[in-house]
């Protein structure tokens, strides 16, 4: 049974901007069917800046807790600085994760990645109806 540090038991007994946001700016899904934890972000950019991001997770208490931290580290901060959040970050943030679960830390920086990055697409494919 792998350990947990009180910021990952925190995040997990009270993950911070659970849900999904209507009309999303941006929207990022990961999945790893080897573990069966998937994360989808949700995000509203306003001025370069992510204004808000929620997320919905199906996966283990480190995978929750990834989710609910990554979301508060990205929150208010502009799309480049989202951009660089890292799984390293992540997880020191969280004061450490297990080894077995690190992969999830991956996944909340690759989820957050991917709904910025469908974001700038669309905003580039946007303009040219």
């Amino acid at each position: 049974m792998p350990v947990y540090s009180e910021k990952v038991m925190e995040h997990f007994m009270n993950p911070r901007n659970v849900g999904e946001i209507e009309n999303p700016d941006g929207v990022g899904e990961v999945g790893n069917p080897v573990c069966g934890d998937m994360m989808t972000f949700y995000i509203k950019v306003k001025d370069n800046r992510l204004e808000d991001i929620k997320f919905k997770t199906f996966g283990c208490g480190a995978a929750i807790a990834v989710s609910s931290m990554v979301s508060e580290m990205a929150k208010g901060k502009t799309l480049d600085e989202a951009m660089k959040i890292t799984p390293r970050a992540v997880a020191d943030e969280l004061k450490g994760l297990p080894k077995q679960k690190f992969h999830c830390s991956n996944l909340g920086a690759q989820a957050l990645n991917k709904a910025i990055k469908d974001y700038l697409d669309k905003k580039k494919g946007g303009g040219k109806k």
